[in-house]
């Protein structure tokens, strides 16, 4: 029997041969480029390219860049997980719960998917209408209604003031010694002020 014939275009085009993950892949090129380049600096095709993939392969499995970028940006744990974590426990001490929890979740990572939101919010509405999503339902309802006596979006606009901050001096700037310092120093430091944002008085 003649063998197969091998494929006449030395370039890659279409789906991956059998058993290869083409959207794992195309996930994993994309943090990479979004990460380094945020969201206008990356290219569908240099994403592919990265991949080892044709181009046509990120419509067809995310339909489009903005759609990628998304996807590209899974937390690596969920946000039910993190809030089972954070709210058990006398609320006076909810804010260091919320700090010594990001660091935990975001250091597990190097902070890169994180950095790449931050780098881009301000220029992108989608990561700008995740953000405010995240501040305005993970925050507000979750983590601040429960335990704050009023002014529930004020304190979780803070709140998410403080956690981004942190994240951007932390993940994206890296700013020492903030950038390097162990979990209990940066907890010690932030936490009461965060506390004061969840319970505390404002005026």
């Amino acid at each position: 029997m003649a063998e197969p014939i091998a494929s006449e275009s030395p370039r890659r085009r279409g789906r991956r041969r059998a058993g290869a993950d083409t959207r794992g892949a195309l996930l994993e090129a994309a943090r990479a480029e979004f990460g380094e380049r945020g969201f206008d600096g990356a290219t569908v095709r240099r994403i592919a390219e990265r991949a080892g993939v044709d181009a046509a392969m990120v419509n067809h499995w995310f339909g489009g860049k903005e759609q990628l970028f998304v996807a590209a940006l899974d937390f690596p744990i969920d946000i039910a997980t993190i809030l089972d974590r954070v709210l058990p426990g006398p609320p006076e001490e909810l804010g260091a719960r919320i700090i010594r929890t990001f660091l935990g979740v975001w250091d597990a990572t190097g902070g890169a998917p994180l950095g790449t939101l931050i780098r881009s919010v301000a220029s992108h509405e989608t990561a700008a209408g995740m953000m405010r999503e995240f501040v305005g339902t993970a925050l507000a309802q979750r983590l601040v209604r429960p335990v704050a006596p009023d002014r529930h979006e004020l304190r979780a606009a803070l709140c998410g003031s403080q956690i981004i901050g942190l994240g951007m001096i932390r993940y994206v700037l890296r700013l020492e010694p903030i950038a390097s310092a162990g979990h209990d120093e940066v907890v010690s430091a932030t936490a009461p002020t965060l506390q004061r944002y969840l319970t505390g008085p404002l005026d």
